[in-house]
């Protein structure tokens, strides 16, 4: 899963979200490097790149894409569930996308110490919504254009937007199918749905 997941599914608090989002920008033991609740929600959010990476329906999204492209089907997956839980955010959240994006860029200018690529990338992220923006389809093409940019082989991503649009309705379909479980998975394990 992407940013938008982690966030939604690592709970409200301001520790809760800034661990859930840490995930990706922390690597290794933890060992008393951040407060115990960060630490649960990086721990949370390693759980659940685990949970989803060997989950049926998520192979099943996988397989739907060419051959060619299973090296980078995890990351385009991981782009376009997050897309479609913006779209469909009020089915799975009782607050606004844009009264929760909001609280979490506040939760992330309030921090004074960032992990260094996340200090890098907050203030783009809130000043560009891309937590609210993936709601826009057409949005996933510029990302991909940015992450193609730090790839050693930038080519990996050439056709992908139109892989997705072509491969929209199954996957969208996919993660209508798996969402509630990760939500369920999230609850046994930390105890927060996603608000």
């Amino acid at each position: 899963m992407n940013y938008l997941a982690h966030l939604h599914l690592g709970g409200d608090a301001p520790d809760q979200l800034l661990g859930s989002l840490y995930g990706d920008f922390v690597k290794g033991p933890l060992a008393g490097r951040f407060p115990a609740e960060i630490e649960a929600r990086i721990q949370l959010h390693r759980r659940i790149d685990a949970f989803t990476d060997r989950h049926p329906l998520v192979e099943q999204a996988r397989a739907r894409f060419p051959a060619e492209r299973r090296r980078t089907s995890g990351i385009l997956l991981d782009l376009f569930f997050d897309h479609c839980l913006a779209r469909d955010w009020a089915e799975f959240a009782d607050e606004p996308l844009g009264q929760f994006t909001e609280r979490v860029y506040q939760v992330l200018a309030a921090q004074p110490e960032l992990p260094e690529r996340l200090a890098f990338i907050a203030p783009r992220m809130a000043a560009q919504d891309w937590l609210g923006s993936y709601a826009d389809f057409a949005v996933l093409e510029q990302v991909l254009l940015g992450m193609s940019r730090r790839l050693s082989r930038p080519q990996m991503l050439d056709g992908a937007m139109g892989e997705l649009e072509r491969l929209y309705e199954p996957l969208s379909d996919d993660f209508r199918d798996f969402y509630p479980q990760l939500q369920m998975f999230a609850i046994e394990n930390c105890g927060t749905p996603g608000n």
